[in-house]
């Protein structure tokens, strides 16, 4: 009898040790789930506002917000790289599938490193080098938000598709080493407060560089400061070319003054000059919610920048070009243009290229028609385009594309004409390179 009152009793001593352990393994899972995610780190009104704001200033939503309704921060939108399809993670406070069991140093270190929890290697489409320069108080504020102010989404990002040997992310962990700086971003002396703002958003959360700036062989960014000289010269990314945005008064940022490039981020529109493309998207998911203050923080810093990598020259005033041998107002070779562009283009931009305010741009002395890239061109004849919609800009407007309409060769003529008209002089387009584009665009 007295053994088996002992063997109960060690038997309830072993089952209440089991459940006193299973208590404390539950109770600990939990307080670890509390502190990496919303629960645990309670966010005030103020900070939850800073956050929304700053996921907007860095367009958090733009990248991971599948295109066709997907639901806000859950992924799935496809990024394009030469090295295939990047899909964007889904960065709600699911803690399954997106970053809710995230603590705010592995938030920090994703977005600074390029490095997620668990220790997997992020691809630079996630534009962690030019994050690494946030500060703190802007990434807790920008964690608190993303934890407390985002609605879960229990549903997997698909995966990209990305070929061997670049789908080893392994061997991130040297790329990111030798390219991604270090520190955040500290003000330079020599330069006022909004200088040092402007230039904290541009190289920061606003990422500019990551269009704006050419890649190097590795896929690297050919800088990432004004402290390089082809720091925002303009790059081609998924087909489309950015703009150079230093002083350059062709290509470039030169003609405008702060007050147009503001309007430009706040509206798509700025000194005739109309967003297209990837651009549009920029302008309506962030830089128009940006404040006014940010705004010309950006543009003061951006027109601080001395010109790089000149293409392009505009002469107002100066005829069209001509032939003095045949008596012709326009050369021989650019009459088929002329003819193009009075039949498929003038009645919006106009005969004389002025084009109409608050609709559709000015082909007379636009940056992006004296461009020494002429991707974007290009690509806007073969598939159109349409400008942003935003709260206080004039109403979207559509260009139609000329895919069916218009054959390589007149394409290329009409843009020539385009570039070397109304006092713009810029390289021809040839019909190879029409050809070359619609291939890889598969048009």
């Amino acid at each position: 009898m007295k053994r088996t009152m002992k063997r109960r009793a060690k038997a309830a001593a072993v089952c209440a040790m089991v459940i006193a352990a299973a208590a404390l393994f539950a109770r600990r899972d939990a307080l670890h789930a509390q502190g990496a995610n919303a629960s645990a780190l309670p966010a005030d009104p103020a900070t939850l506002a800073r956050g929304a704001y700053l996921a907007k200033a860095g367009d958090c939503a733009g990248c991971h917000t599948a295109v066709q309704g997907g639901a806000p921060f859950a992924g799935g939108q496809g990024l394009g790289s030469p090295f295939g399809t990047i899909m964007s993670t889904n960065i709600t406070p699911d803690p399954q599938y997106g970053i809710g069991r995230y603590t705010f140093d592995e938030f920090a270190r994703a977005l600074r490193e390029g490095v997620a929890r668990g220790g997997k290697h992020l691809y630079p489409a996630m534009p962690y080098a030019s994050f690494a320069k946030v500060s703190d108080d802007d990434l807790r504020a920008l964690y608190a938000y993303i934890m407390h102010g985002v609605a879960p989404v229990a549903r997997p990002a698909p995966p990209s598709d990305v070929a061997f040997p670049f789908n080893q992310r392994w061997a991130l962990r040297f790329w990111q080493w030798t390219f991604v700086p270090r520190g955040i971003y500290a003000d330079k002396p020599g330069h006022d407060a909004q200088w040092n703002r402007g230039a904290y958003l541009v190289q920061g959360l606003g990422h500019c560089g990551s269009c704006h700036t050419p890649r190097g062989a590795a896929y690297q960014e050919r800088g990432y400061d004004e402290g390089s000289r082809e720091y925002l010269v303009g790059g081609v990314n998924d087909h489309w070319f950015a703009a150079n945005l230093t002083g350059d008064a062709g290509s470039g940022l030169g003609r405008l003054s702060e007050a147009q490039i503001a309007s430009f981020l706040k509206t798509g529109h700025g000194a005739g000059a109309v967003a297209y493309g990837t651009m549009v998207a920029q302008v309506e998911d962030s830089t128009q919610y940006l404040s006014d203050a940010d705004l010309a923080a950006i543009a003061h810093y951006l027109k601080g920048l001395p010109a790089q990598q000149p293409s392009g020259t505009w002469t107002p005033g100066r005829d069209e070009p001509h032939s003095p041998s045949n008596g012709n107002r326009i050369a021989s070779s650019l009459t088929p243009g002329k003819d193009v562009y009075g039949s498929f283009c003038a009645r919006c931009h106009r005969e004389d290229g002025s084009g109409v305010p608050h609709a559709f741009p000015a082909l007379a002395g636009n940056p992006s028609v004296l461009t020494e890239d002429t991707t974007s061109l290009i690509r806007l004849l073969v598939e159109g385009g349409n400008s942003p919609s935003t709260l206080t800009g004039p109403p979207r407007q559509a260009m139609p594309g000329f895919v069916g309409t218009l054959a390589d060769v007149q394409i290329a003529n009409v843009l020539t004409y385009i570039r070397s008209a109304w006092g713009n002089d810029a390289q021809p387009i040839t019909t190879n390179d029409v050809s070359t584009l619609r291939q890889a665009l598969h048009k």
